[in-house]
């Protein structure tokens, strides 16, 4: 399995950027589906989950501003991100955690994203 992270850049603060992470190889099914981001100096922080069971879960740092979603068809999530704020600024990583065939915990290289003020 592979994931591949994108939508990243540099973007003014107040403005919004949209990731994607793009799932691919042999996945009949999935669990928990999640951003963390990795600030320079930072813990790396989760900021928007997918339970296994379908619910969301928001950082309280994004929440209001963050949107995470999925088109299970293309095994691809999203993370919408609007009014961004130069601490929003790190590199996002995706993380997909896959049930079936086999299971497994699986990471993106990330995309970075850079807010100015």
């Amino acid at each position: 399995v592979q994931l591949q992270a994108s939508g990243g850049g540099l973007v003014q603060a107040g403005g919004s950027l949209r990731l994607s992470c793009s799932a691919s190889g042999r996945i009949f099914r999935v669990g928990a589906m999640a951003w963390y981001r990795q600030a320079p100096g930072k813990s790396r922080e989760r900021v928007a989950t997918f339970t296994r069971g379908g619910d969301t879960i928001y950082a309280d740092s994004v929440n209001g501003r963050f949107t995470i979603s999925r088109d299970n068809a293309k095994n691809t999530y999203y993370l919408q991100m609007n009014d961004l704020e130069p601490d929003d600024t790190a590199l996002y990583l995706c993380y997909l955690e896959v049930l079936s065939p086999y299971k497994g915990n699986h990471w993106g290289l990330g995309t970075q994203v850079t807010v100015s003020s």
